[in-house]
């Protein structure tokens, strides 16, 4: 992943595809499919086992798993986090508006804060 957390390399696929360490590479320093293999045991509760995946996924079905992961994160963190850091009103302001509404006994859905916060939801929809 890179320093935002967005999946960026075949290492986030892999890890999704199957638990546990079950693969490794020929070459550590260049970490790419054409060095992935199999490991011949891994760990499980303390215990080393017989690996259970016994072929490797092909680079079409990484390359298509890290694409999703990528997408997943593309659609949540960019499109609607972005949009709503942008409509919420500033902390402060926030704070303010709740302070009225627990002074007006509106500290529910009647509130001014509740009401501008709905509406960034709405406007801006996870799904």
């Amino acid at each position: 992943m890179d320093k935002k957390g967005r999946p960026d390399h075949i290492n986030d696929a892999l890890c999704q595809l199957y638990r546990n360490s079950w693969y490794t590479y020929t070459d550590n320093k260049n970490q790419v499919y054409a060095n992935l293999k199999l490991s011949d045991k891994i760990g499980v509760g303390g215990v080393m086992v017989d690996n259970p995946v016994t072929e490797l996924p092909t680079e079409t079905v990484v390359n298509n798993k890290l694409k999703a992961l990528q997408d997943e994160f593309d659609a949540f963190y960019t499109d609607v986090s972005k949009a709503r850091r942008g409509a919420y009103l500033p902390i402060g302001e926030q704070l303010d508006l709740l302070y009225k509404d627990m002074a007006a006994d509106k500290g529910d859905k009647t509130g001014e804060w509740f009401k501008a916060i709905k509406k960034v939801k709405d406007d801006n929809p996870k799904d």
